[in-house]
């Protein structure tokens, strides 16, 4: 059951940029959050406002000491939040570039062996371990997800580690599937057998929905994009342990060793971060009466999965007077009909329609949707259940039940 009241998700749904209509198509519902989530009200002030400072960051002038304040700020801000107790975040040009660069140097600094991935994952991380397993010489082992729950479990990881395995890539939810993975349950598995193994974590998809906590998962690297959890395009942000830190990497000739920043960097991004911070720190004291930070985060995140749990199962097993998804004859539910792991995404397949004019149809009835073909970002999940693409419905905490009503409409007439 969801905390957060009607009148709260009204207070939410104003915090963020068009909530409810998209500037070229006029009024509609945005189901397309895996996508890219809505951003924050604030982060488009920030982003303005930051695009106008001329000044960089290290000068002896109070608009550089400012910039250095308000990256510091950031960071202090990201390690609360997703509870770093050590190690350091930066920001790179994407989280797709963050995570072959830390797989890169994970891979060329571990020495021989294997490194360890799974099936579910984002080509992001199944690319880049591909690639620089390759170039180090050590052998690319992936573990196979469950088709029919559309995640992959500590056991599975278990059944392939060994103690050669020296980098390891765990993806903390599916974009496709939408279910989640246990990353603390996972990175156990792997150290039982690799005590030392650098494990890096592909949290790209998972942000939006909070409850992360790195000191919790005991990891070596975690990566985020920033638009996908409220902020906007054009960086990426990532953890690294203290000991992946030290590992050789790119950086200038007698600069600062455990830099890991490639020139300068907009400190804009960095105070967006900030503004992401302090939306789910205000979430969480709405919904409980905590006065410590790192509770408050907590409290978001709960709330966060409840509500989505609550939107989820209305689109599945109906709402009021409207039967759900599982109860439309034609229509098929990837990851089955109750599956905990899943995390505010429900993808789908409508018999003897194809899966592009479903999503064509419901833009027609102003609902955002977006098509998953079996490519290379999504035949890993696609082409063992035989299909040629799917419909992915992506929610997040500030879509309402009404959406979901307006979609099951639309959907009764679209797969009759």
């Amino acid at each position: 059951m969801s905390n957060i009241s009607p009148k709260l998700l009204s207070e939410i749904r104003n915090r963020f940029a068009q909530i409810d209509h998209c500037p070229q198509q006029g009024p509609r519902i945005f189901f397309e959050n895996a996508g890219g989530a809505l951003t924050l009200k604030s982060v488009v002030e920030t982003s303005q406002t930051y695009a106008a400072i001329p000044d960089n960051q290290g000068r002896d002038n109070v608009g550089s000491h400012e910039l250095v304040r308000v990256i510091n700020k950031a960071k202090e801000a990201m390690r609360v939040f997703m509870n770093a107790t050590s190690g350091q975040f930066f920001v790179g040009e994407s989280g797709t570039e963050l995570l072959f660069r830390l797989i890169m140097n994970a891979c060329l600094g571990a020495g021989p062996g294997r490194v360890l991935g799974s099936s579910l994952e984002h080509p992001a991380t199944r690319s880049a371990c591909a690639r620089w397993a390759g170039v180090a010489g050590q052998t690319h082992v992936l573990v196979p997800h469950d088709d029919a729950t559309g995640t992959v479990t500590a056991e599975a990881y278990a059944s392939k580690v060994t103690p050669d395995t020296k980098v390891a890539t765990i993806v903390h939810t599916s974009p496709v599937t939408g279910m989640g993975v246990d990353v603390a349950a996972v990175s156990a598995a792997i150290r039982a057998v690799a005590p030392d193994c650098y494990i890096i974590v592909d949290g790209i998809q998972h942000a939006a929905h909070g409850r992360m906590d790195l000191t919790a998962y005991d990891i070596d690297g975690y990566v985020v994009s920033p638009y996908k959890v409220f902020s906007r395009h054009g960086y990426g942000v990532a953890w690294i342990s203290d000991r992946l830190t030290k590992l050789p990497h790119n950086s200038l000739i007698d600069g600062p060793e455990d830099n890991w920043e490639m020139g300068t960097r907009d400190t804009g991004s960095y105070a967006t971060l900030s503004d992401v911070v302090s939306y789910f720190e205000w979430l969480g004291e709405q919904v409980s009466d905590t006065t410590d930070r790192r509770e408050k985060f907590i409290a978001a995140g709960e709330a966060i999965h409840a509500q989505e749990k609550v939107l989820t199962d209305a689109m599945i097993h109906g709402t009021g007077n409207l039967a759900g998804l599982k109860d439309m004859e034609n229509v098929q539910i990837l990851g089955g009909v109750d599956n905990p792991a899943r995390e505010g995404l429900v993808s789908l397949t409508v018999s003897g329609v194809p899966s592009v004019d479903v999503v064509k149809a419901l833009n027609a009835h102003g609902i955002r949707t977006h098509l998953r073909k079996a490519d290379h970002y999504s035949g890993n999940i696609l082409d063992p259940l035989g299909l040629d693409s799917c419909v992915r419905v992506s929610m997040c905490h500030y879509n309402s039940a009404h959406e979901v009503a307006q979609f099951l409409t639309a959907m009764k007439d679209i797969s009759a």
